[in-house]
């Protein structure tokens, strides 16, 4: 069985993040934009799992994907109450709207 070369992995990786770069910055709500950036961190991942394989003796990839995925969980976490805030202060959730930080 042969294996997978990396320049595959790094080409999903690419286009990825570039589907998550485009995502965030043509959507006009807080939740398309959070999408767009976790699928740009998963781009990140597979970078980093991909690079991980070519030394199986370190598991520096691996560690740093876990890493990720963890920064990532505590981002979703502080984004959503920060839009639930904004959403019950203005009741919209459009980012052009919101333009005004102090009343």
């Amino acid at each position: 069985m042969t294996t997978i070369p990396v320049q595959y992995y790094l080409i999903v990786a690419a286009a990825l993040f570039c589907i998550g770069l485009a995502i965030s910055i043509t959507k006009r709500h807080f939740i398309g934009m959070l999408l767009g950036i976790e699928l740009m961190l998963n781009a990140v991942n597979i970078n980093l799992v991909a690079f991980g394989r070519h030394d199986p003796e370190r598991l520096s990839g691996q560690l740093f994907a876990l890493f990720v995925i963890v920064v990532a969980a505590a981002e979703v976490t502080v984004a959503l109450a920060i839009i639930l805030r904004v959403y019950g202060r203005f009741k919209t959730v459009d980012p052009d709207k919101v333009n005004e930080l102090k009343q």
